[in-house]
This record gives structure tokens, sequence and C-alpha cells, in this order.
């Protein structure tokens, strides 16, 4: 009786090694590191927020920075931060992204690109009854459109490299993007249409050794997220608080992180991480410990998922409840 205890532990250990071997098989892409030091990184929505953190970080780590967006004049202050904390120079170039051979012309000054991050973005909270359509192509041209004109035009450059080192596009979406949210029916629709452009682009450009990221921050204080509170609708806030906000700095640390590593989800907190593991559906994934993760919990988070539903919807009825 004893014997056949131990056999019947062995196998119950041995099962999760050989499934962890089966997955490292398996996964795809394979491990990649892609290295920023002494390489061009071109950031858009360089000049304030995230983006600008992400050009402060980039800068200290010895990469070649340029950042990109719309306002002269503060892409000036926002180069001179960037001396002032760093003493680096960073390059800046103004464009709109909507306009494709606007941006043509902008990636075609700067040079070659080995890391494009797609920080661009506008958010306005409010219920797809109640919004003007302007608001709403807007978010779209800049937030999804926009990150299709500055792939179109990077792209070229990118594959035409010589040193056949890997190099990364990563895409700022948010947790709009992995879960949609009373109030942001624009943006996550732009949102969740980058995790598209993501999955379908890494197909087409793994070959040439392109590796693309999709980064998730939640709320993140910054200067336009307190014009944004200004708007947001009541109920929004009341979901979105599920989610603690995050400092721009941190969500920068996090999503150089994930870009270095060549990480295709790229959450920035523990709700962002347990979203991804809920989403995870058919996207790439390079690390076999990560792919173990999704496997085992995914009926967990599937129950976690019908708790948050629960919960909202909830608020939902709690708030038209007391508003009739």
């Amino acid at each position: 009786m004893a014997v056949s205890d131990l056999s019947f532990l062995a196998l119950c250990a041995l099962i999760p090694i050989i499934f962890l071997f089966f997955l490292k098989l398996i996964v795809r892409p394979r491990p990649i590191k892609i290295p920023i030091k002494s390489r061009h990184v071109l950031i858009t929505g360089g000049s304030s927020g995230i983006g600008l953190a992400l050009a402060n970080q980039a800068a200290a780590e010895g990469a070649r920075v340029t950042i990109l967006a719309r306002n002269l004049e503060k892409l000036e202050e926002a180069k001179a931060s960037i001396r002032l904390s760093t003493g680096i120079d960073v390059a800046i170039v103004s464009a709109d992204v909507c306009d494709l051979e606007a941006v043509k012309e902008a990636v075609d000054s700067v040079g070659p690109i080995d890391v494009l991050v797609c920080n661009q973005g506008v958010f306005v909270a409010q219920e797809l009854e109640n919004q003007e359509m302007k608001e709403i192509r807007d978010m779209i041209d800049i937030n999804l459109i926009g990150t299709f004109n500055l792939v179109k035009a990077a792209l070229p450059g990118m594959k035409s490299r010589t040193d056949r080192k890997p190099v990364s596009i990563a895409f700022m979406s948010s947790q709009a993007g992995q879960v949609g949210i009373y109030g942001y029916t624009a943006y996550s629709a732009s949102k969740f249409g980058l995790r598209g452009l993501a999955e379908a682009l890494q197909q087409e450009v793994i070959a040439d050794n392109i590796h693309v990221s999709l980064i998730f921050p939640p709320d993140t204080d910054t200067p336009g997220l307190a014009e944004e509170n200004k708007r947001k609708p009541r109920l929004t806030s009341i979901i979105a608080a599920s989610s603690g906000a995050m400092k721009a700095d941190e969500v920068a640390k996090k999503a150089w992180s994930g870009i270095k590593s060549g990480s295709f989800f790229v959450p920035c907190n523990l709700e962002g991480f347990m979203l991804s593991v809920a989403t995870a559906g058919l996207s790439p994934q390079r690390s076999y410990l990560m792919a173990f993760v999704e496997v085992i919990s995914a009926g967990l988070m599937r129950v976690a998922g019908l708790c948050f539903q629960w919960s909202w919807y909830g608020s939902i009825e709690n708030f038209h409840a007391q508003h009739k």
C-alpha cells in the first residue's frame, strides 16, 4: 500500500513537469531579449505623461531617443526636461499621427528605428448616446488609425536594417483594451482594435526579427487624467476604481521591462496581470512558465471575471435605481 501511495505521489509530481516541458516545446515566438542601449527609440506622444516618462527612462539607459508629438512648444519643453533630469539631449519631431504623409516624412527625417513605441492617445469617457461623433472619430483616428500610420511608415526601415538584431514595435493599449467598461464605448473600441493589429502584425514581422508588445496600463496620473475626470460619468468612475491608478514613471518602468523581454502582453499592475491571464485566448506567449499559469488559472480567472461583472452590473442597477 505504501509503495502504491508513493508511486501515485511521484506521478502527481511528474505530470506538471511533463506539462511544463510540453509547453516549453510549443510556445511561440521563442524567448528574446531586445536591448535599447545605443539604439534608436522613437516614442510618440512623448511630450507629456507616460510618453515623457518612457523617454526619460530610455535616455537614462543610453538609448538614442526621438519623441514625436503635434505641439512643437511642448516638445521643446519635454526636451529641456529630459536634458535636466538625465543630462542627455533627445531629438524632437512634430507630426500629426492621423496624417500618413506627415508621419512618413517625420520618420524618414529621423532615420531607421530600432524600437517604435506608439504611445499617442486621447480619451474622453462618455456614454455612446451622449457622445459626439467627432469625439468618437478622433479617438479611433488617433489611437488606432494613427498607430497603423506609424507602423506603415516605420516598417520599411526596420525591415531593411543590416545588423539583423531584434527590434520592437510596442503599442500603448489600456486595461480598457482588455475589458469593456461603462462610458468607454469609443475608447475601448480603439484600444481593443490594437490587440487585433498586434496579434496579426506579430505573425507578419516575426521572420524579420521584429517583436510586438501590447502594454496595458490602468488609469495613470498624468495631466490628461485630470481633464478626463472632469467629464467622466459617475458610473465610469465607480467601475474603473476596481483597478488602482499608477504613476507615469511606474507604467514606463513596467513597459520597458516588457518591451526588452519581448513580451507580447505587458500588464502594469496586479489587476492588469489578472486580466492578461483571463483574456490570453490565442495570443502569442514567449514564456512557458507564463503559459503554464494561463492554462492552470483559466477557469479560476473566469470565475473572478464573473464576480467582477456581478459587481459592475450591481453598481449599474443601484445607480439607475437611485436616479429614477
